[in-house]
């Protein structure tokens, strides 16, 4: 018997990829399995740009608002989740579609994660220490100096990834870089892999966008409303540090809008160095689905 097709679509933030993968979904009648790590979210919507009820367009979606800002999810129970969901679609559908832009979760789905060493208690509370004093920062700091490689891909104002990162790096004496994609994990299903872009102005002028009309939505208000679980792992990222940075009176509405901008671009150009690297990767540009639906027929 032939392996079930998954249709994987990456891409930098605000490029489309939503809309191509309900267009790609419905024409094969099947399911759809986020790979995006803030979209997963109940309590989070404008700011992670969560796909409405509008933009699903009736076509299921898996690991959208599916757990709690204060479950503890990460690239490892993102794997067993998305191979769960993926069985289950697979069992009614020979094809699946997975989106999204968190390379680390659809590494994860695809190849499986590679083996960590153990830290010590006395590591972690090392590097908590040097972050409680040194914030972002010094984090940003220590991981560039000890693993310069696994800085110029990493999302740099995401901290838990920076801690884990420091944390090997401080425990073996080596970059946490040296322990990645080592032994690739065969899967029971076949993969192809399209990848969404667009030339780098409008990319960068649909996240200016976008962002502005996230604040017309109401992102203010959505931040303030989990103001509260400020410190968890889960609000920690673009969109929200720099709106409690204002909430806090640290700096101004429009300072705070200026970084959500700056920062969302940055994490867009680190999205698509990371998806470059990947081989097999055929690229178009997000209105061409008919290209696209050639080359998911040339992969059937």
């Amino acid at each position: 018997m032939h392996k079930p097709l998954l249709i994987a679509i990456v891409g930098p933030t605000a490029v489309g990829k939503t809309a191509a993968a309900v267009a790609i979904a419905k024409q094969f009648a099947t399911s759809i399995v986020s790979f995006d790590s803030r979209q997963c979210y109940q309590e989070l919507d404008i700011g992670v740009a969560a796909p409405s009820v509008e933009e699903m367009q009736g076509v299921e979606h898996w690991f959208i608002k599916s757990h709690s800002i204060h479950n503890m999810v990460n690239a490892a129970s993102f794997e067993q989740y998305g191979l769960n969901a993926l069985d289950t679609i697979f069992q009614h559908r020979p094809i699946a579609v997975a989106v999204g832009g968190t390379g680390l979760y659809l590494q994860a789905l695809l190849q499986g994660l590679d083996a960590m060493p153990q830290v010590t208690e006395e590591v972690k509370a090392r590097v908590a220490q040097g972050y409680a004093e040194g914030g972002l920062i010094w984090l940003q700091q220590e991981v560039k100096r000890l693993d310069s490689k696994y800085f110029a891909e990493v999302d740099t104002q995401n901290p838990v990834r920076l801690l884990r990162a420091l944390e090997i790096c401080y425990a073996t004496q080596q970059p946490f870089s040296s322990f990645r994609n080592k032994q690739p994990v065969e899967r029971p299903f076949n993969t192809v892999l399209l990848g969404l872009d667009l030339p780098r102005q409008l990319l960068y002028e649909r996240i200016n966008q976008r962002v502005h009309a996230m604040m017309q939505q109401g992102l203010l208000q959505e931040v303030e409303g989990v103001r509260p679980h400020q410190h968890l792992n889960a609000l920690q990222t673009v969109g929200y540090t720099e709106l409690f940075a204002h909430l806090r009176g640290e700096i101004s509405l429009a300072a705070a809008i200026e970084k959500i901008q700056q920062h969302s671009r940055n994490y867009a150009k680190r999205q698509l160095t990371w998806f470059k690297r990947l081989p097999k990767v055929q690229w178009f540009e997000p209105h061409q689905l008919t290209a696209m639906m050639n080359t998911i027929e040339q992969a059937m």
